[in-house]
């Protein structure tokens, strides 16, 4: 069988518009996931113990369920509790942010831990309130702990957009499929769907790597 590349031109058009839904739901799910997370790894390592151990549930139950079962709950049983309707759009960029932020929040929270206490004690020495001791003095040196493992989870997130498939939302996995279901093109139309997000990976990467180096302590 011969790779005949006019099948993947033909079929750019679909997968143009599937891989600009892929980035809006990764870019749209991160945004949200790391504010969420940002939020909760600061709770659980200096909140009040009762918030910190709603976070700490929180984490858990994300962390302990797949994300497929995270995005169809909210699609098919989230409207039967709450009597609304929910956009497969919506449902998943809410499943992004909430997946997420439960991992980037184990980041945060070990970014910020690690970063020695006498900082914080200088800070404290210095008469300033915690929320300046966290912004200026532990949060620029806990962030640039945190760049490595947080360009992993981007990359993860964004490979995860994928599984959003099985609630019919067009981003590239599924326009790669309709169209695959219409030509019977499996090689051309996968290989292309796989350059693609090697395409989106390695573009994250670089841009996590410019900002890791950018930020290094020399």
């Amino acid at each position: 069988m011969e790779f005949d590349w006019t099948v993947v031109w033909n079929a750019w058009p679909n997968l143009l518009e599937g891989t600009l839904m892929t980035i809006k739901i990764t870019f749209w799910g991160l945004l949200g996931g790391f504010l969420l997370g940002a939020l909760s790894g600061v709770t659980r390592a200096y909140g009040h113990p009762i918030l910190s151990g709603i976070a700490q549930v929180y984490v858990a139950v994300i962390r302990g369920t797949p994300i497929v079962v995270q995005v169809m709950f909210i699609y098919f049983a989230l409207p039967l509790l709450a009597n609304i309707r929910v956009d497969a759009e919506w449902a998943a960029i809410v499943t992004l942010i909430i997946n997420s932020g439960a991992y980037i929040s184990e980041i945060v929270r070990g970014a910020l831990l690690s970063v020695h206490k006498g900082l914080k004690e200088a800070g404290q020495a210095m008469g300033l309130p915690f929320h300046k001791i966290l912004f200026h003095i532990i949060g620029p040196v806990a962030f640039r702990r945190m760049i490595p493992p947080l360009g992993n989870q981007c990359i993860i997130s964004l490979k995860d957009s994928s599984l959003f498939i099985v609630i019919g939302v067009a981003e590239l996995t599924r326009q790669g499929q309709e169209i695959m279901a219409s030509n019977f093109r499996a090689v051309e139309i996968w290989s292309a769907v796989a350059i693609v997000y090697l395409i989106l990976t390695g573009l994250m990467a670089l841009g996590l790597h410019l900002v890791e180096k950018r930020m290094r302590i020399l």
